[in-house]
């Protein structure tokens, strides 16, 4: 089950998706890693999904990652009588903590934090950003308003605050519910949703005590004042454009999304762009010329993976929307730009013997066009400094521990295997070489590139390059 594309593909399982069967059509098209949405799944089905994908596993040797995405602190307003009231441009309009039915002069906002952290002249959006209020006045209890742009409110519609900053965490009781259910049944991945501040990643990630790796979801401009800390705490970061459009002017996004993306690889962490990236083909079966493009923008921008959310799980063509994702990576992997524009992104290395061996297998594999570099990774710290460099080879990682070639199936180029840890160097060389060869990597009499570190099965001692030829067993190196 080789792909034949760096960047990864994250789709979102729905409610339809309960069995190996079903999940499987979406894995030969081309997921890489499976999402599963805790704010709309329910734990028997979170528990089947889990075995089928872990069963996927089995039926074709391939690690598979698994991300868990927490629902975060949802706020919304009251409810209304009648269920429904219009408001008017220029009027006023008040939100108070008197549990009553609303009506078109004020309404009932139970989450008292939002009292303490508005201040006159913040922004309220409702409902996706459809209705917009600038705060008037304000006191401990209650807050005046003035509609900027009116419409249609109903009951429990969201309430966004751009210009807030909340004085709660990242995590609701029933995120951390969520959290322990997850972490038991065993993901690779969690996603932290709304995060504002590297505090919320760092209280996720005393709950979480390294069982998964945090991913955090930059959709709050709060987040961007504090990126560099968020990202250094993080093992990952998703750019969630959705929310993040909302909160911020629509043109501010792509340029974020770029700056962020260079931000994260300049770290070593993985990046994820996703929302809205074939949003057509939940009912067309093919994607609109725009959206193509959008794709397109993220592979060339060198992002980990790009993630399909309501496309894949409840669309109409779950499919096609992966399908067309696969291609459209290929596609822009092959352009005769792609290369150029990757490596003017590059970084230097760091000033550590860890990414100065990435550094100098990657150099090496370009300038001798060796066919694959083959990484032996214990935690996962080699597979992603190599993926970080963006080699134009392919990349083998070899890894001994489920876990990490599961959290490694989420990142740039990295073909994970799951292996033995190998006895001695000997041994070492033989299994990169053969395993090369059996996974349609290189042929016999091609050279290889190995990384590894001595003493051997001691994480986090990457400290060895090898040259290898590709043959008649035992390899010969050079």
């Amino acid at each position: 089950m080789r792909r034949n594309r760096r960047v990864k593909i994250i789709a979102t399982l729905g409610p339809a998706y309960t069995g190996q069967e079903s999940i499987e059509k979406l894995f030969i098209a081309g997921a890489d890693v499976f999402r599963i949405n805790m704010s709309h799944a329910n734990y028997d089905l979170v528990r089947a999904q889990h075995a089928a994908i872990r069963a996927l596993e089995t039926k074709y040797s391939r690690p598979i990652g698994i991300l868990a995405d927490l629902q975060g602190p949802k706020l919304r307003v009251g409810e209304f009588a009648g269920e429904k009231v219009t408001l008017e441009n220029g009027a006023e309009f008040r939100f108070d903590q008197v549990k009553t039915p609303g009506d078109a002069t004020r309404v009932f906002l139970p989450h008292p934090p939002i009292f303490e952290a508005v201040e006159p002249g913040h922004a309220l959006l409702i409902d996706d950003g459809k209705l917009r209020l600038r705060v008037k006045s304000k006191t401990a209890t209650e807050f005046v308003t003035v509609v900027e742009v009116g419409g249609s409110i109903a009951s429990r519609k969201g309430v966004s605050l751009p210009d807030s900053l909340l004085p709660m965490g990242a995590l609701t009781d029933k995120d951390k519910l969520d959290l322990e259910f997850v972490l038991k049944l065993g993901v690779d991945w969690l996603a932290l949703s709304f995060v504002q501040r590297w505090e919320d990643v760092a209280e996720a990630a005393k709950l979480v005590d390294k069982r998964a790796a945090i991913m955090s979801k930059i959709e709050k401009p709060a987040a961007l004042t504090d990126l560099d800390h968020i990202i250094e705490l993080s093992d990952g970061i998703m750019i969630a454009r959705g929310d993040l459009g909302v909160e911020l002017p629509v043109q501010k996004v792509p340029g974020l999304q770029k700056r962020i993306t260079r931000r994260s690889r300049k770290a070593g962490k993985p990046v994820v762009v996703a929302t809205q990236m074939l949003e057509s083909m939940i009912t067309s079966p093919v994607p609109t010329r725009a959206e193509v493009s959008d794709v397109a923008t993220a592979v060339f921008e060198g992002a980990d993976a790009v993630m399909l959310s309501a496309e894949s799980a409840v669309g109409q063509f779950p499919v096609e929307s992966i399908e067309m994702m696969d291609k459209v990576a290929q596609e822009v992997e092959h352009d005769p730009l792609y290369d150029a524009i990757i490596h003017a992104q590059r970084y230097e290395p760091d000033a550590t013997g860890h990414d100065a061996i990435a550094n100098a297998a990657r150099t090496i594999a370009e300038t001798l066009q060796l066919a694959v570099i083959v990484c032996y990774t214990a935690t996962g710290s080699t597979g992603l400094r190599v993926s970080r460099e963006r080699p134009k080879q392919p990349v083998i990682a070899l890894t001994p521990v489920a876990a990490t070639g599961r959290r490694l199936a989420l990142a740039w180029g990295l073909h994970c295997v799951l292996t033995n840890e190998p006895a001695n160097q000997a041994e070492m060389v033989e299994k990169a070489c053969r395993i090369s060869l059996e996974e349609g990597f290189a042929k016999r009499g091609e050279r290889i590139i190995i990384t590894a570190g001595v003493p051997l099965g001691i994480a986090g001692t990457t400290n060895m390059v090898r040259i290898a030829y590709v043959g008649d067993q035992p390899a010969r190196t050079v």
